[in-house]
């Protein structure tokens, strides 16, 4: 292993400066980890970003939760436009885990109303019986 024979102010560690907080868009993602609820909040986290790049939503954290008071628990919070933090989905109150589709319409319609989220967009055509 080979290290640099000068000094870097970019590699020095005692330089790095913490981020400060972001004045933009958070969601944050609360959920029971009793129940391995993990891969479903990384999940809905990767693909809020996806279809929600920086600077739009600047960041989204993860709480996991495991206290007797939180069992199941599976909640999605919005903070934006310096209000308070907002519940766009809570499992036990709507009686499941958030459908993608709504759960993006839902955030769309508070930060972008007029963006559109393509096929999580369309209506169901009802088939005509010949």
């Amino acid at each position: 292993m080979s290290y640099p024979t000068q000094y870097d102010p970019k590699t020095d560690p005692s330089t790095f400066v913490f981020p400060e907080p972001l004045g933009t868009t958070t969601v944050t993602i609360e959920f029971c980890d009793r129940v391995s609820r993990l891969h479903r909040a990384t999940w809905i986290q990767t693909e809020l970003f996806l279809t929600f790049p920086s600077p739009v939503i600047g960041s989204i954290t993860l709480i996991p939760l495991s206290l007797e008071e939180t069992a199941g628990r599976f909640r999605v919070w919005l903070s934006y436009k310096s209000k308070p933090a907002e519940l766009v989905w809570d499992r036990k109150v709507e009686g499941g885990f958030p459908e993608l589709k709504i759960l993006k319409q839902r955030i769309r319609d508070r930060i972008q109303p007029g963006k559109s989220l393509g096929h999580s967009d369309n209506i169901p055509r009802v088939m005509e019986s010949k």
